[in-house]
């Protein structure tokens, strides 16, 4: 009996095809956007976790300090220890360097002891080039580049390469390669990149392995580590980038799945009609001794069948676009978390099983309701053509009502470890429960309208119909109203954000020009202002003020990402930043900082408290100062949390007092460029090369910045696009099945005389209706979908908040747009219907 309902499914499915197209495509979209996005940042992490591996090595622990680098003294105790086999010292630093096309490029600095360095991380083991001499790895001002630097510099081994130090661009000579995976790399001998860079008596960590049956613990316990150094695992390095992408993975996994609850939606609409037009087939099987319960299966196995052949086209697709995604765009998908990765295609079987399955099953719980309709016909009245009874409606306002009050519950929840679970649900649950009281809305608004229109015999049929038929009305629009009301929500959430980011940028680009050492804020221990030249800028003619920014990276918590350190010229109270709520006076003795919302969320910073994780970024054995959150600033840039605080605060605890920005007011007059040029002539003076500097206006800083958020949302665009493309596809599909079957009412209109233009009219003016009633559902529910996404799901994923903005021009243009398309659509698909003859349509009923 079960392969008879299969054939007899796989039978039906084939003789309506374009009908049940637009539930496969949406089904086919789905699982593809999905699986794509899980296989490439499957692939990206993969080949990251190798890069570190590789470069890193597998020490038993490393030793880290919090802020800046360790005092070389701390590796004679460590390497002295009784319980320690080998103690690798370690010096690394992101700088700089000029590629063979004049631009500078992001390198990561190593250097090593090449005489320990082969038992711990072997990759890292410097390998002379044929001919060099074999001490070259001990040679100062001597690199040794992997495949990665070499692709990017286009540098030839042996060769030379110049590395940017301070403001001045230094050569070294490019002696042989390294193995090591990964993002581009110059390997050299320590105590040469101590000297190339500055940084005598520092180290960056340090690798130790421990004697064979060594207590990890105990070992600790006995080093007495000083303030200020903490101990790592070489995997946390890959657990803290995989805890700071995962929020961004989620969230593009769940915007990919848009299509797929979309085509749950369709696969309902489709199932649904097909249920109410074979009710009479499924009536006499049912009195041929075809079981309720088969009936119900009958339904589900359609259902299932086509999640299965659009999560096949699906699982194909979505390899294809990660393949082409990978080649292309490499492992970054915008949110620059796998920078410089250029992995390769993973595919998983697993994998794609797993996206297949939740492609069928989301079909099959479309299917559901019209299985449940299927199995509880009438037979009898259904037979006499009586109609086939169908759900009451005060039970589907309830359960809507129901389902909506429990959205609103779930996204009142905490996240689950950093991921927003009950706000995803609640999106869920508002749009089922908004879709479930459609019939109660179209009852609503058209039982007030039809008195209206009386008078008016072409609205009124079309009116008529929709009050009528309302259940079949909400079935055929609910694939719109899903589409519709997720592009709405993803309208509103980008353009609140892209408000937020703009009104953000005016407080945080106060200057008139802006300089900075580095492309990036990685690179801020190698390319730095040193103070000579912070004050001979402020000297400098058509200058008016300059303020200063040095910025440091924190280690505060071994299993979180590292902290970004701003230390800024910070007057009348943080004004220095976008301040959110109130500030808070510092009481006598303690150093005031201002925390980001990151902060707040991750290290559970409190303003009007004192923050005591950052004391141990500045140890000053009994004197550690104590730090106080004077107020919490908003930052779109640093998700994984920073803190700003005084710079003369910092200089004085530090003694540091280089610079990595610099902001410049300049004087009434002054003419931009020409400025530039003076600060081009004082580095030229001080470092003997004016090539270290990149300067930027406000205006192009915010222009630059914007358009990277726009090149960054472009695919939510075409996300919605596609979701409401379905959607009034899946309306065409209903429209055709539906005017197919009333040859006979449009004949009898005929006969009643309406002319054909005049049942075109009406067919488009249900097609009005229905998909008005659709688009107020779908602009209500995006809207009720948007506050959660801006008010939560953000906040949640990113540790930010935005003010909610309504752009309501492009809000009622996008409605208006879906109703003109339903229209048409509908007109379209009536043309058929009502060419046939008249007469031969009516006969049918003789």
């Amino acid at each position: 009996m079960l392969a008879l309902l299969r054939t007899f499914s796989w039978q039906e499915l084939r003789r309506h095809p374009w009908r049940n197209a637009a539930a496969v495509l949406a089904v086919m979209l789905g699982v593809a956007l999905a699986f794509s996005v899980h296989l490439i940042n499957a692939s990206a992490l993969s080949e990251f976790s190798s890069a570190v591996r590789s470069a890193g090595g597998q020490p038993d622990l490393q030793l880290r300090a919090v802020q800046g680098t360790l005092d070389e003294a701390l590796y004679a105790t460590v390497a002295r220890h009784d319980q320690v086999s080998v103690a690798s010292p370690v010096l690394e630093l992101a700088t700089l360097a000029l590629a063979a096309t004049g631009e500078r490029k992001q390198l990561r600095v190593v250097g090593i002891d090449a005489l320990l360095v082969a038992t711990v991380a072997p990759d890292l083991m410097p390998v002379p080039a044929t001919g060099a001499d074999r001490l070259a790895i001990l040679a100062p001002e001597t690199v040794f580049l992997n495949p990665s630097a070499r692709a990017l510099l286009g540098a030839a081994v042996p060769g030379t390469v110049r590395l940017q130090a301070g403001l001045q661009l230094r050569e070294a000579r490019v002696a042989g390669t390294v193995a090591a995976a990964g993002s581009p790399l110059a390997v050299m001998d320590i105590a040469a990149a101590q000297d190339f860079f500055g940084r005598q008596g520092h180290l960056s960590r340090i690798d130790v392995k421990l004697r064979p049956g060594a207590d990890r613990a105990a070992f600790l316990q006995s080093l007495q580590l000083p303030a200020g150094v903490v101990d790592t695992e070489p995997r946390e390095d890959t657990q803290r980038v995989n805890n700071l992408s995962r929020a961004y993975r989620v969230n593009l996994a769940v915007l990919a799945l848009v299509a797929l609850f979309t085509g749950a939606f369709l696969v309902y609409s489709v199932l649904s009609l097909s249920v109410a037009r074979r009710a009479q087939q499924f009536a006499l099987l049912g009195v041929l001794g075809l079981t309720a319960p088969q009936r119900r299966h009958l339904v589900v196995i359609e259902s299932v069948l086509l999640g299965v052949v659009g999560s096949a086209l699906g699982v194909a697709l979505g390899t294809a676009l990660a393949a082409v995604a990978l080649r292309v765009l490499g492992g970054d998908l915008g949110g620059g978390y796998f920078t410089g990765v250029a992995p390769r295609l993973q595919w998983s079987g697993w994998a794609a099983a797993l996206y297949g399955v939740l492609g069928a099953v989301a079909a099959a719980a479309g299917g559901w309701m019209p299985a449940r309709q299927a199995q509880q016909l009438p037979l009898a009245q259904t037979l006499k053509g009586l109609g086939s009874g169908g759900a009451r409606q005060r039970d589907r306002r309830a359960l809507g009502l129901a389902l909506m009050a429990a959205a609103v519950a779930l996204a009142l929840l905490p996240p689950v470890r950093g991921i927003p679970l009950g706000a995803y649900v609640s999106v869920g649950l508002l749009l089922v429960g908004g879709i479930t009281a459609l019939p109660w809305a179209v009852e609503l608004l058209y039982d007030r309208l039809a008195p209206a229109l009386r008078g008016r015999l072409l609205p009124l049929l079309a009116v008529e119909r929709a009050r009528r038929v309302r259940e079949s009305a909400a079935v055929a629009v609910s694939g719109v109203v899903a589409a519709l009301s997720l592009a709405v929500a993803l309208t509103v959430m980008v353009a609140s954000f892209r408000d937020s980011v703009a009104r953000w940028l005016d407080v945080v680009l106060p200057a008139d020009l802006y300089v900075r050492t580095a492309i990036s804020g990685a690179a801020a221990e190698t390319a730095w202002f040193s103070p000579e030249f912070v004050q001979a800028a402020a000297g400098a003619e058509g200058v008016r003020r300059v303020a200063a920014t040095r910025t440091r990276s924190l280690l505060l918590d071994p299993s979180l990402p590292n902290v970004t350190l701003l230390a800024r010229d910070v007057e009348r109270g943080g004004d220095a930043a976008p301040l959110v709520g109130d500030l808070h006076p510092a009481p006598a003795g303690q150093v005031p900082v201002y925390v980001s919302e990151a902060m707040v969320d991750l290290y559970r910073a409190r303003p009007g408290a004192p923050f005591e994780p950052l004391a141990q970024a500045f140890p000053a054995g009994s004197a550690a100062p104590v730090f106080f959150v004077a107020g919490v600033w908003r930052d779109y840039v640093r998700q994984s949390g920073a803190i700003l605080m005084d710079r003369r605060d910092y200089q004085r605890l530090t003694g540091d007092a280089r610079a990595n920005d610099l902001q410049l007011w300049l004087a009434p007059g002054a003419d931009a460029a020409h400025v530039q040029q003076r600060l081009r002539g004082l580095a030229q003076r001080e470092s003997g090369s004016a090539g270290g500097l990149d300067f930027a206006s406000a205006s192009e800083l915010r222009a630059i910045s914007l358009r990277i958020f726009d090149r960054s949302f472009a695919v939510t665009y075409w996300l919605q696009a596609v979701a409401i493309g379905i959607g009034l596809f899946g309306v065409a599909a209903s429209f055709s099945a539906q005017v197919l079957a009333r040859r006979k009412e449009f004949g009898l209109l005929a006969h009643l005389g309406l002319t054909r233009r005049q049942i075109l009219g009406v067919v488009a003016g249900e097609g009005a209706a229905w998909t008005l009633i659709g688009s107020a559902a779908g602009l209500g529910l995006g809207l009720a979908v948007a506050v959660v996404l801006v008010h939560v799901v953000n906040p949640q994923s990113f540790h930010w908040t935005m003010d909610l903005m309504l752009p309501w021009a492009r809000l009622i243009a996008l409605c208006a747009a879906v109703v003109a398309a339903g229209t048409v659509t509908a007109w379209l698909a009536g043309r058929a219907a009502a060419s046939r003859d008249a007469v031969l349509a009516v006969k049918e009923d003789w």
